[in-house]
């Protein structure tokens, strides 16, 4: 039986919030060592989500050889550690077979409303359930891991400490104050979400993913907090925003014979921010200096010709994808 990795979806906030200790936490029981021991991968990853409302016939096969993991989103739980059916599962059977066909490790990303994560984490028997749940989903399904994308957890309410003890069970782990580093050791690698970030940078307050907001949470997650280099993996977004918040495709721009060596097109009177190919290829470089891997949300989203994000950034770090 193959090893399940786990891992965790983290979201940009580079403020740093003290931390309460909380009463009363007990950590679960040690787990039965595996007949095999476990030996991490380490290798430098590119990794892809794809959600179930995207038409797998939209991307090309060909750029399943441009990723190493990818993870279809999202399946959801329920208060009691039971899970939701999954979208669009014939979906989901097309996207996991091409990805295994090409190499890629696959994956299902666990979401849901922060009341539904935070009243399952507070129970111990629904924890027991939903790890037993997800372990048996990712089985059945032949995945090799899991990604959990609680957004998010926090020491205000104590969700923190419950999140702790949910990623222990599941031996995986998310954010700022909510993101504990005791849980470092139970997570394979983390998919740092750099994106969604209007406003943050003074010198592109309109640009949500610059370049400079990378480099800071880079130092934040690795520097401040002490994420280990070779389980950081750094996210760029395959899609831009406009002042209003509202979003398009990479795709998008490349249809509209936007200059995508630009970071800005305008389209239809509307001018929108996203990560061009030039930055795009100085992020996988960052990824590749000061991390093990970059992540693209999401797979769709990107251009399938030669003007892709993705293949930028392969060339970038000399991957061979033919």
């Amino acid at each position: 039986m193959k090893k399940i990795y786990f891992l965790l979806s983290i979201i940009l906030l580079l403020g740093i919030s003290s931390c309460k200790k909380s009463d009363g936490v007990i950590d679960p029981p040690t787990p039965v060592d595996p007949l095999k021991p476990y030996v991490p991968d380490n290798s430098f990853k590119v990794v892809a989500y794809f959600p179930s409302y995207r038409d797998p016939n939209g991307v090309a096969d060909s750029k399943y050889k441009m990723i190493t993991h990818l993870f279809y989103a999202f399946l959801n739980p329920n208060v009691d550690g039971s899970l939701a059916t999954l979208e669009q599962p014939s979906r989901f059977s097309n996207v996991m077979q091409k990805a295994r066909a090409n190499g890629v490790k696959t994956g299902i990303s666990i979401s849901g409303t922060r009341s539904i994560f935070v009243e399952m984490a507070t129970s111990a028997s629904a924890r027991k359930l939903f790890v037993k749940n997800v372990l048996g989903f990712a089985r059945t399904n032949n995945l090799d891991g899991v990604d959990m994308d609680w957004e998010y957890p926090s020491t205000a309410d104590g969700s923190a400490d419950n999140y702790v003890l949910l990623m222990k069970e599941l031996s995986a782990g998310s954010v700022r104050d909510g993101l504990k580093s005791e849980v470092f050791p139970s997570v394979d690698f983390f998919n740092i979400m750099v994106y969604d970030g209007i406003g943050w940078d003074k010198d592109e307050p309109i640009q949500h993913a610059s370049y400079n907001m990378a480099v800071a949470s880079l130092n934040y997650w690795l520097g401040t907090r002490g994420m280990p280099k070779e389980k950081a993996v750094l996210g760029i977004p395959a899609y831009g925003k406009n002042a209003a918040n509202a979003s398009k495709a990479y795709r998008d721009f490349v249809t509209a014979n936007a200059d995508v060596n630009l970071d800005y097109a305008t389209i239809d009177g509307v001018q929108y921010y996203y990560n061009g190919i030039l930055t795009t290829r100085k992020k996988a470089k960052l990824g590749q200096d000061r991390a093990n891997g970059i992540m693209f949300w999401e797979f769709y989203h990107d251009d399938n010709g030669n003007k892709s994000i993705i293949r930028a950034a392969n060339d970038e770090l000399g991957r061979n994808y033919n």
